[in-house]
Order: structure tokens, then C-alpha cells, then sequence
């Protein structure tokens, strides 16, 4: 039998990694729905929080070049994606409230793009989250996981299994899945899309 090569064992193993933390990615997706849905139809909430913080990340990124607004996009999301997976360990609160948080904010900006601009305004978004929400999405179901593992048998092993498969599954695709969504998003802002 020819012994796997690096990428092809790594791969295979966050694809194994993957189907057992299925059911974590697909609660992380229902409750991101379910938040976006209460974004969408009710923007009430936090209303001028949410404006305020539009426009500090606005004025941050003005006079950046695209590869700085790429970089930027990129870490931001890097750092949120690696919190929502190792928060798992205070028992899924993290990544419960990263969930949260990302669902009302894509559902309140959607709404308001589509209210300024029409409803048609929502396929310009959609090359924006694209490789971006599947990521944060699996980040957080991976945290969901490692969260819900803290009440099983052999707390210690499954924390040491966990901890290890996340991290490789952040370096081999939610990375990558980052890195196209940063390049996808920074040159879609730099360019004024």
C-alpha cells in the first residue's frame, strides 16, 4: 500500500475531523439562519452600535491600499475564526456569541443594503461571504464541538483530540478558505464593487 503524503494525510484527516463535528457545523448554521432571519426582519436591535461600529471600520480602512485592506480582512477574520474554535473550551459560550453576533449583523446589513439599494443589491454581497461564512461557520461548529466534548467520558483525551484536529483543520481549510475570502473581498472594497 503507497504510504499518503503529507497534504493528502492531512486532508483526509480534517475530512474525517469534518464528519464527526457534521452535526456542530450544521447547529452553527441553523442558529446563524435563525439570527440572520431576526437581523433581517427586525434591525431594531443595537441599531446605532451597529452603525457606529460600520463606520469606525469604514474609517479604518480609508486610505488603505488594496493589499492592506486584503490583510486586514484577512486577520480580522483569521483571529475571529481561531477565537470561535478554541472559546469551545469555555463550554461553547464563544462560539455561541460569535453565532449570534455574525447572524444579526449579515441579517441587519443585508436588510439595509437591500432597503438603500434595492433588493437586487443582495447578489453584489454575496461574492463577499462566499468562502468567508463557510469558514467562520466551521470554525464555530468546531468550537460547538469541542465545547459539547467537555461533558463526555475522558474529558482530557477527547480536549487533547479536539484541540489538535481544530488546529489542523484551521491550518488546511478554514486558512486557505480565509485567505481567497480576504483576497475576493479586498479587491471587491479596493475596487469600489
Amino acid at each position: 500500500m503507497k504510504k499518503q503524503g503529507f497534504f493528502a494525510r492531512n486532508y483526509s484527516a480534517c475530512w474525517k475531523f469534518l464528519r464527526e463535528s457534521k452535526w456542530y457545523v450544521v447547529f452553527a448554521l441553523a442558529v446563524f439562519m435563525l439570527v440572520f432571519l431576526v437581523g433581517f426582519i427586525y434591525p431594531f436591535f443595537f441599531r446605532e452600535q451597529i452603525f457606529k461600529w460600520i463606520e469606525e471600520l469604514i474609517l479604518s480602512l480609508e486610505g488603505k491600499g488594496t493589499l492592506e485592506i486584503i490583510g486586514f480582512i484577512f486577520f480580522n477574520n483569521m483571529r475571529a475564526s481561531f477565537f470561535a474554535i478554541m472559546g469551545g473550551i469555555i463550554f461553547g459560550i464563544i462560539p455561541f456569541i460569535n453565532v449570534i453576533a455574525n447572524g444579526y449583523l449579515v441579517g441587519f446589513v443585508a436588510r439595509e443594503s437591500a432597503v438603500a439599494g434595492g433588493i437586487g443589491v443582495l447578489w453584489q454581497l454575496a461574492p463577499h461571504g462566499i468562502f468567508e461564512l463557510p469558514a467562520i461557520l466551521l470554525s464555530i461548529g468546531i468550537g460547538f464541538k469541542i465545547g459539547a466534548d467537555l461533558f463526555r467520558k475522558d474529558v482530557k483525551k477527547n480536549l487533547k483530540y479536539n484541540f489538535v484536529e481544530g488546529l489542523r483543520f484551521f491550518v488546511f481549510v478554514i486558512f486557505p478558505l480565509l485567505l481567497v475570502a480576504g483576497i475576493i473581498e479586498g479587491l471587491l472594497i479596493g475596487l469600489g464593487v
